[in-house]
């Protein structure tokens, strides 16, 4: 018989969803309220998303060192939903694009302060042979809270016929729901407390060593991969270059995150059965393919096409890579080993669109998407072995 999730991991699964119902119910119509409500322009987007992204990234990284260092994870899970959890509806109180950015960036620590704790107490809830599965429930909860957050927008906005800012100051009903569900539902596991040593470092050049060469290798080939793996604005400006219109993206968006969070669910399974590197070498293969003839598509109805089969990469290696991460991490090193995954992604995505976007303006939308095909191939070449059990 099939064990089932622990109440953690459910319980986890339930907190992404509301939290991304709250930040998708905002995040989509941040670039109207900056311009419209705000009178800002792309050039104050760009300080704001930059900012509030880099700010998160290097958190993940300290948070996951500190939760290895104090032995708790809930406190840093608590407060970092709990922040963004606040902040974010301030937004619908913003008189001025500075301010956007003030609550932006505090959201984004919040992410920063929970994601990797997150990740390595969900490690630690489960036997090493469900992990697949654990992390793939939590992403296909947080992608569909990604499909409600928009669809609450918009009920609240065409049918109740809100404004933009009442609808940001509603988001705090799910983001309280968020923090009552870690207080009351989310528990660090019982075990020996830490030997702490007041002299020695939260992390030195020995626990590097220890996280092993393979570790150190799928990090690399996680970075190259990043580097080719621009924002998904650029599929969607392809898609409005070929003459779909404005309702229907956002409804192939909404779709794209409902695919997103099937194929999530089952690729993390999967991965238990078929091991961790089949998977995310089938993923980035499928990326490849797919970026590939992105590069070629020009009617509407193949790239729609491609677009929604796109969705099924996450699902190939969205959860496969937390796995992976958790089976090569010393158990007492598992915060660490997914700070500087979650740091390592999040620095590599910021030139990554840049990267791409320079290559369209140069030589093309292209060879833009070619560039990305091959940089996937090559993150492919360089992923390491995976161990016989």
């Amino acid at each position: 018989m099939r064990s089932k999730l622990p109440k953690t991991v459910f319980v986890l699964g339930l907190v992404s969803f509301f939290n991304d119902l709250s930040s998708e119910m905002i995040y989509p119509l941040l670039p109207l309220f900056l311009s419209s409500t705000l009178g800002a322009g792309a050039v104050a987007l760009g300080v704001v998303e930059g900012v509030a992204e880099s700010a998160s990234s290097i958190l993940k990284a300290v948070s996951g060192i500190a939760a290895d260092r104090w032995n708790k994870r809930k406190p840093l899970i608590l407060s970092g939903y709990g922040l963004s959890g606040l902040v974010r509806p301030l937004i619908g109180l913003a008189w001025a694009w500075p301010l956007v950015l003030a609550a932006r960036f505090f959201d984004r620590v919040g992410k920063g302060l929970r994601t990797s704790p997150r990740d390595a107490l969900i490690s630690m809830s489960v036997k090493p042979e469900m992990r697949g599965r654990a992390y793939g429930f939590h992403r296909a909860m947080d992608h569909s809270g990604a499909v409600a957050g928009p669809l609450a927008a918009a009920f609240l906005l065409s049918v109740l016929g809100l404004g933009l800012r009442h609808v940001f100051l509603l988001a705090a009903i799910p983001a309280m729901v968020v923090i009552a569900l870690i207080a009351f539902g989310v528990k660090d596991p019982k075990g020996e407390e830490p030997e702490e040593d007041a002299c020695a470092p939260p992390f030195s050049k020995h626990d590097w060593k220890r996280l092993g060469p393979d570790y150190r290798r799928l990090l690399t080939s996680v970075v190259i991969f990043t580097l080719g793996n621009s924002t998904d604005a650029f599929i969607l400006l392809k898609l409005s270059a070929a003459g779909v219109s404005g309702p229907w993206i956002a409804g192939l968006w909404s779709l794209h995150h409902v695919i997103k969070s099937i194929a999530t669910y089952w690729g993390g399974r999967f991965s238990d059965r078929l091991g961790r590197r089949r998977m995310i070498l089938a993923g980035w293969i499928f990326y490849a393919a797919v970026y590939f003839c992105f590069a070629f598509a020009s009617s509407p109805g193949w790239i729609v096409a491609l677009f929604l089969l796109y969705g099924v990469y996450y699902g190939l290696t969205e959860p496969c890579e937390k796995a992976w991460v958790a089976d090569m991490a010393p158990k007492e090193l598992c915060g660490a080993a997914f700070g500087f995954y979650h740091a390592a992604v999040g620095l590599a995505a910021l030139p990554a669109s840049l990267i791409f976007g320079m290559i369209w303006h140069a030589w093309g939308m292209a060879a833009a998407f070619m560039t990305g095909a091959l940089l996937a191939a090559a993150a492919s070449i360089l992923l390491p072995r995976e161990p016989c059990s």
